[in-house]
């Protein structure tokens, strides 16, 4: 059985987090098969979504405590060992964002401080009604300082404050109202409302999708007058690709467009 589990399907790839005894945590082999993948997905022309679920009764329930505890018994009492998880899971949450393919968080049952995090770092995300998700790692004396990192760029930062210094979590309906989640839905229909969305967004010029993915995350961190410069450049040469002209010349004759890609 694959700790993580791949399947693609019309121009979607589902990475199903597959380690249900152990709520997925993130542990060393769950971060070492999701950034096998997100390196093989970066230059995968196939693929034009990312959908990311979990197996079993929760989404993903954070760093592995078991794993992080016995790292402990090296003689610096874990230090190497906590700076090099934290590091490989900070490129598995850069890598999801930096990859050219939109990604789509399925989430259910609970996600919950680095599964949190991971929620927060797709592009989008789609959760089941009754999920839960919470930053708690302050509960047990650890402060959830890099999950924050991600949720601070998702929701208001007082409310981001209240959850990692409480430690008390959400509920589906209050992580949309602050822009954690994209939509909430029966559970039931979970599945069937992400690959609704993954699949719109598959309908789209890919070419136009990367370049626009790339140059959200670059603006977002510009003032003003930068972020304008920089997105009209931007703009400059997605009008210069030949499926742009067509698909121009298509809305005005109104027809489909007969994109190359």
């Amino acid at each position: 059985m694959k700790i993580l589990e791949r399947r693609d399907t019309d121009a979607v790839c589902h990475l199903h987090l597959n380690a249900p005894e152990r709520l997925n945590a993130l542990s060393d082999e769950m971060l070492a098969a999701l950034q096998e993948q997100i390196d093989a997905l970066h230059d995968d022309r196939t693929v034009r979504v990312v959908v990311i679920s979990g197996a079993g009764k929760a989404f993903c329930a954070g760093h592995d405590l078991k794993q992080m505890t016995a790292g402990r018994q090296a003689e610096d009492g874990g230090k190497a060992y906590f700076k090099d998880l934290f590091d490989r899971c900070a490129r598995v949450m850069t890598g999801v964002q930096r990859l050219p393919q939109p990604v789509i968080a399925q989430v259910h049952g609970i996600a919950t401080a680095a599964g949190c995090q991971l929620v927060a770092s797709c592009d989008m995300a789609v959760a089941a009604e009754g999920t839960r998700f919470g930053v708690n790692g302050v509960n047990i004396g650890l402060f959830c300082s890099t999950p924050m990192v991600a949720l601070s760029r998702n929701i208001p930062r007082k409310q981001a404050f209240e959850m990692l210094v409480t430690g008390q979590f959400i509920d589906a309906h209050r992580a949309e109202a602050l822009g954690l989640v994209n939509k909430v839905v029966p559970a039931e229909d979970l599945a069937d409302a992400t690959h609704e969305m993954a699949q719109l967004v598959a309908s789209k010029l890919g070419a136009a999708v990367k370049i626009g993915k790339q140059a959200f995350y670059e603006q977002v961190q510009m003032g003003l007058d930068d972020a304008y410069a920089y997105t009209g450049q931007v703009m400059v040469e997605n009008m210069l690709y030949r499926d742009t002209e067509e698909g121009i010349a298509a809305f005005l004759e109104k027809r489909p467009p007969d994109w190359s890609q």
